[in-house]
């Protein structure tokens, strides 16, 4: 059943990132075509604070309490971040981590291609540069490359959370994963399903090459009350009482270099996910009993606190103030319209603002070398 709660967040999430990617996100469209690098400079941080939203709404209004147990983050370095996928949501509550713990405008996640066709949010993900996939790795394989290559090249730091997994975890996939390890001789789990590597080693090794990865985050997530599967919970108004988070940190010097080992320790850590999370859920619903991450966080809960309500009340007044701009002057609304046509003819075309984006640093990489090239000549 739809409650008041539910509405009332979809609502203020899909008001902020409708006219958040018309009114502060389209402006700067036009930058990708003079310096991709400075568009993706900007864009990630007005996306940023458009990501503390949720943040916000799930710990001031619902009441949600995150606790992080672990290692923590160094702020600012370059990772992969590997998680259980236990709910369709958990992408979203890692911003909760991510907040205290290091910047949100370092995140880029790995999302199925179907929500980049999501009116506003997906407008958002696109201007964001977030990996979009197909699941299948031989239609993936080269977008990833040149996604990764392209961060590389114009040095993005960036944290890249992508799930092994490739699902959330429900009865049916459950079933699905202990298919294939009764098939392939493995041990079949009850609080985790088995990891894909093929994706993780891929990204690892590009990320390598390009010499923009200082670590590996390994963080399980767990819920020890409520646990909202999927949208429709949280449109019910069922959010998360808690969520915990268990960080550890790999630096990249002690990682497994060859792919065959790196496969292997990826297994590994999904083998030890799940004692911790049987431990979690049979035990006292916590993964550390301090309940403190060993790196402390970088931002103090005053900090957060104080983004938290300037979150609430810029993402309030905002919409209201969109509507009334609209109201009010005529070139405010057909710029409105369109910024909207703009964002559904080009996805038509081209596929999406990332791609444009991507084509233009290529443009501009061919453009350099030519003008090299000629100047090594003369």
């Amino acid at each position: 059943m739809v409650s008041w709660k539910g509405i009332y967040f979809v609502a203020a999430l899909f008001l902020g990132s409708f006219f958040g990617s018309i009114f502060m996100l389209g402006p700067f469209l036009p930058l990708m075509f003079i310096s991709p690098a400075w568009y993706r400079w900007i864009t990630d941080r007005i996306v940023a604070t458009w990501l503390t939203l949720p943040v916000a709404l799930l710990e001031m209004v619902f009441g949600a309490k995150v606790v992080v147990t672990g290692d923590g983050f160094i702020p600012g370095e370059r990772s992969v971040i590997i998680m259980n996928h236990r709910t369709r949501m958990d992408w979203m509550f890692l911003w909760n981590c991510l907040l205290r713990y290091s910047y949100l405008r370092l995140e880029k996640i790995c999302l199925k291609s179907s929500l980049k066709s999501i009116p506003g949010f997906g407008w958002a993900m696109q201007v964001a540069a977030f990996i979009f996939i197909q699941r299948k790795w031989e239609d993936d394989r080269s977008h990833f490359e040149k996604m990764l290559h392209y961060f590389c090249d114009i040095h993005e730091p960036l944290q890249l959370l992508i799930f092994p997994e490739g699902t959330d975890l429900t009865a049916n996939t459950k079933a699905r994963s202990n298919d294939f390890a009764e098939k392939n001789g493995l041990r079949k789990y009850e609080y985790v399903l088995h990891p894909r590597t093929t994706g993780f080693t891929f990204v690892v090794e590009c990320l390598r090459k390009g010499n923009n990865l200082d670590a590996i985050h390994d963080i399980t997530v767990a819920y020890p009350q409520n646990i909202p599967q999927t949208e429709k919970h949280l449109l019910s108004g069922n959010f998360p009482k808690e969520i915990h988070f268990h960080v550890q940190r790999y630096p990249i010097e002690t990682v497994p270099a060859a792919k065959e080992e790196l496969q292997l320790w990826c297994q590994k850590r999904w083998e030890e996910k799940e004692e911790r999370l049987r431990c979690f859920y049979e035990g006292g619903k916590c993964f550390d009993e301090t309940r403190q991450s060993i790196i402390p966080p970088c931002k103090s809960e005053l900090r957060v606190l104080a983004v938290k309500c300037i979150s609430l009340l810029y993402w309030t007044v905002f919409p209201m103030g969109t509507f009334a701009l609209l109201y009010l002057y005529s070139f405010a609304r057909w710029y409105f319209v369109a910024m909207i046509v703009i964002f559904v003819v080009q996805q038509k075309i081209f596929g999406g603002l990332e791609l444009i984006e991507l084509a233009c640093h290529q443009y501009f990489k061919r453009q350099q070398k030519h003008n090299d090239a000629e100047i090594k000549t003369k």
